[in-house]
Parts: structure tokens; C-alpha cells; sequence
């Protein structure tokens, strides 16, 4: 990547690093969520649908295929949102791409959510997301991102 990568916690890691891409559906002035289930990591907290990048996979056509995987959905994968990279004090490590997704075929259905949630932009910092999408959190409540 060419472009500048915001660290948003810059300590070192015993862990792999991950490469995920991550969705930002928007539907008029709100945004798709998905809650963690029970039985996953973290579970509870919020997050953007997406998943990690496969090797070979450019993060658009992960982002692709994880949708259609996560939510049954045919998405086009709009315009890079940010990037984010950030170290979880467990010793993961995740690489971000997040994306704007404005168009996709299909009805959304919950295949791996406890539950997803159209919400509004402004009302995002009410929620529990994991904690490398806090940053992500404020900016879009501030109307800087989409």
C-alpha cells in the first residue's frame, strides 16, 4: 500500500496480523451492524460485516464474497472509506480496509449475526463495537467519512 495507515495502537504484537475488509452498507442516512453472538470472540460487541482477506484476494473480492457469505447479498463494493490497523491488548493484531457499499442484489438475511441493525450514523457511539472500529465510530458520528 502506498497510502498512509493509521495506527490506532502502535505497541508491537506476539500474534498474527489479520487482513480484513469490512463494509460500511449504507441505506439513506443509516448503516448496517452486526452484534457478535455468545460463542464468538468478543462476543456481544458490534461490528461492520466483512471478513478476512484470503490469500490471492484483492480486499474488494473479500469483502465481496464475505458478504454474500455473511448476509446473502450480491454487494458492489463502493469507493475505500480508511484503514485502520490495530493491536488488541490479547496480542492479535488486525489490518482493516473498510469500504462503502451503496448498491447490492439481493435481501439481506442474518446467516451469523445474533443480530444486525440498521442504525443512523449519529447513533453509532451508543453501541459496544470491538475496539478497532472506535476511532471509525466517532469519525462517522461526526459526519467525517460517508
Amino acid at each position: 500500500m502506498d497510502e498512509e495507515q493509521p495506527i490506532s495502537n502502535n505497541r508491537s504484537t506476539g500474534g498474527a496480523l489479520r487482513f480484513v475488509a469490512a463494509a460500511l452498507i449504507v441505506r439513506g442516512g443509516e448503516v448496517l451492524i452486526g452484534q457478535r453472538r455468545h460463542d464468538q470472540p468478543m462476543a456481544l460487541q458490534w461490528e461492520f460485516p466483512g471478513g478476512k482477506i484470503e490469500p490471492g484476494e484483492s480486499p474488494e473480492e473479500a469483502l465481496a464474497r464475505e458478504l454474500h457469505e455473511e448476509l446473502g447479498i450480491r454487494a458492489t463494493i463502493g469507493p475505500h472509506v480508511t484503514h485502520i490497523r490495530h493491536n488488541y491488548r490479547h496480542g492479535g493484531a488486525v489490518d482493516l480496509q473498510f469500504f462503502a457499499v451503496h448498491e447490492f442484489e439481493g435481501e439481506i438475511e442474518n446467516r451469523i449475526f445474533k443480530q444486525l441493525r440498521w442504525t443512523r450514523l449519529e447513533d453509532l457511539p451508543g453501541f459496544d463495537f470491538l475496539a478497532a472500529d472506535r476511532g471509525l465510530i466517532r469519525d462517522l458520528a461526526d459526519g467525517k467519512l460517508l
